[in-house]
């Protein structure tokens, strides 16, 4: 099995944003020496919990401060977009560091509807205009225009040898179905709706045989349970604010979780599933139930999500897990 890692660039209570940067390059650099597979960065707007607006600058970066990684965006949210302007600047990508680009892509808002008409330049957000902007984005990146298309002609710079490769991000049975639809590598992400994993999972792999989609959970993972369950608070509380629409505080620290909630597992405001949305104990612990969730599944890559407000627990959680499927 194989993992990889989502971040989000969280901001710890008393740090900053710049610092979460800073801890996102230092994160990608100790997952490149571990031999994780991927190291995708979210887009979030108008968020004080996280720092990353922009992942295709972040991804040049920390591209340049790896040799192993691909390094992705989980997700650019398309409907935001032209999709000329992504496709150039994922060319941009490849040619800098080719062969090591994923380009993610995602249709949820990452922000609030007025963030969305910001963004968007006030235009309207058309939902059905999904499909229409994958089909010009795949063909702005691989040239597969239909016949007479008017956008055909266009030269995409940079002209490069390589593409980066795309991905449908969803959580929903639904959006599998259309990554298979597309012929597109889908990643579902557990750790915001576990109740449809296993029927997005199986949608995917029945209407796309023979294809494995990836899966993304939250771990915490310590050198004992104890410890482990200690960080968690924090995770918890993180998980209560924005489920009850707090999107501006940062990350709060384990023992705002642990006076708030109490020790334990639960993570209130949020919908429970077959497996858990985290993943919380010592190494053996983890290992055990990642195994059997990727046998389950039929999976054969993870993507570890973690969002802790002690920078050095979660360097310390992705190591241990690192060292555990190396």
């Amino acid at each position: 099995m194989q993992l990889s890692v989502l971040d989000q660039s969280p901001v710890p209570a008393g740090s900053t944003p710049a610092q979460a940067l800073h801890n996102s390059i230092e994160l990608a650099r100790l997952c490149d020496g571990l031999g994780y597979k991927r190291y995708w960065i979210a887009e979030h707007h108008a968020a004080g919990t996280f720092a990353s607006s922009a992942p295709e600058i972040l991804m040049s970066r920390i591209a340049a401060e790896t040799a192993r990684l691909r390094i992705g965006s989980g997700a650019t949210l398309l409907p935001y977009y032209s999709p000329l302007k992504v496709a150039e600047s994922f060319r941009m990508l490849e040619a800098l560091y080719p062969g090591r680009m994923d380009l993610g892509i995602g249709r949820a808002p990452g922000g609030g509807s007025l963030e969305a008409a910001a963004l968007h330049r006030g235009e309207r957000l058309h939902g059905d205009d999904f499909l229409e902007q994958l089909a010009q984005l795949r063909g702005f990146l691989y040239g597969d225009w239909p016949q007479g298309h008017p956008y055909a002609d266009i030269h995409v710079a940079p002209a490069v040898d390589t593409a980066p490769e795309p991905w449908l991000l969803g959580s929903s049975p639904r959006s599998a179905q259309l990554a298979a639809q597309l012929d597109l590598p889908y990643a579902f992400a557990h750790f915001i709706f576990p109740p449809a994993t296993r029927e997005a999972v199986q949608t995917y792999q029945h209407y796309a045989p023979g294809r494995k989609p990836m899966v993304a959970l939250g771990v915490v993972c310590a050198d004992t349970e104890e410890a482990a369950l200690e960080q968690f608070a924090s995770t918890r509380l993180f998980g209560l604010n924005i489920a009850e629409g707090r999107r501006l505080e940062p990350v709060p620290t384990p023992a705002e979780g642990l006076a708030k909630l109490g020790p334990g597992r639960s993570e209130p405001g949020r919908p429970a599933g077959e497996w858990p949305r985290h993943i919380v104990g010592d190494p053996e612990q983890v290992r055990a139930q990642l195994l059997e969730i990727s046998e389950a599944l039929e999976v054969e890559e993870l993507m570890i999500w973690s969002v802790m407000h002690d920078h050095r627990a979660r360097l310390r959680s992705y190591e241990l897990l690192g060292q555990m499927f190396a």
